[in-house]
C-alpha cells in the first residue's frame, strides 16, 4: 500500500493535459493500454525520451477492441507513425486518442481524416485513394462498376475546381457538413 510507483511523472502528465484533448483519467488509461500492449518490455517508469523513442510494433496495436472494428485501422496508426510503419511511440500513442477524443476540434478530426484517405500521401485525395476507401469501408464487396460509380459521385459532389481530386479544403468542407462526421470520428479510452 502507498508503494506503488508512478509511470508518468506529474510534470508529464501535466504536459500531455496541455497538449492533448485528453482528460490526466484517459492519459493514465491509455498509459496503460500502451504497457499492455508492450507485453512488458515498458519500463516501470517512463521517461521523456522512452515516451518518444520505444515503440509497439503495428500487430500488437491492431489487437486493441478500440481498433478491432476499424476498417482503416492500419492507416490510421500509419498517420500516426512519424515512420510509417504503423508503429506507435507513446506520444504518438496519445496523439492518436488525442484526435480522436470527444474533445477534439472538428477541423483536427478532418484534418487527420483527410491524411487517413490520403492513402498516397501527396496531399490530395485522388481517384485511387478514394477508390481504396470505398474498398475499405465496403470490405472489398462491390463490383468495379460500383466503385466507379461512388468515386465518380463523390468527386461529382466534392471536386469544386473540377482537377479530378479533393484538396484539404474542399474534403474539409464536405466532411464537416456530415452529421455523423464527429461522432464516427472517435475512439472512447
Amino acid at each position: 500500500m502507498g508503494n506503488k510507483i508512478a509511470a508518468l511523472s506529474e510534470d508529464q502528465l501535466e504536459e500531455y493535459q496541455a497538449c492533448t484533448f485528453l482528460t490526466r483519467n484517459n492519459i493514465l488509461r491509455a498509459e496503460r493500454m500502451f504497457r499492455s500492449l508492450s507485453q512488458g518490455a515498458l519500463p516501470p517508469v517512463i521517461s521523456a525520451e522512452c515516451a518518444a523513442t520505444f515503440t509497439v510494433p503495428y500487430q500488437a496495436l491492431d489487437t486493441l477492441t478500440e481498433l478491432q472494428e476499424n476498417p482503416f485501422r492500419r492507416r490510421v496508426c500509419d498517420v500516426f507513425s512519424t515512420e510509417g510503419s504503423a508503429s506507435l511511440t507513446l506520444n504518438q500513442f496519445l496523439e492518436m486518442f488525442s484526435v480522436f477524443s470527444e474533445h477534439a476540434p472538428r477541423e483536427i478530426k478532418a484534418t487527420y481524416a483527410f491524411r487517413v484517405y490520403d492513402f498516397d500521401g501527396d496531399g490530395f485525395i485522388g481517384e485511387d485513394d478514394l477508390l481504396q476507401a470505398v474498398k475499405h469501408l465496403t470490405h472489398d464487396m462491390l463490383t468495379p462498376d460500383e466503385y466507379s460509380t461512388i468515386v465518380a459521385k463523390v468527386l461529382e459532389e466534392a471536386d469544386v475546381d473540377c482537377d479530378g481530386q479533393l484538396s484539404q479544403s474542399e474534403f474539409t468542407h464536405v466532411i464537416l457538413k456530415s452529421p455523423d462526421f464527429v461522432s464516427n470520428f472517435h475512439i472512447r479510452i
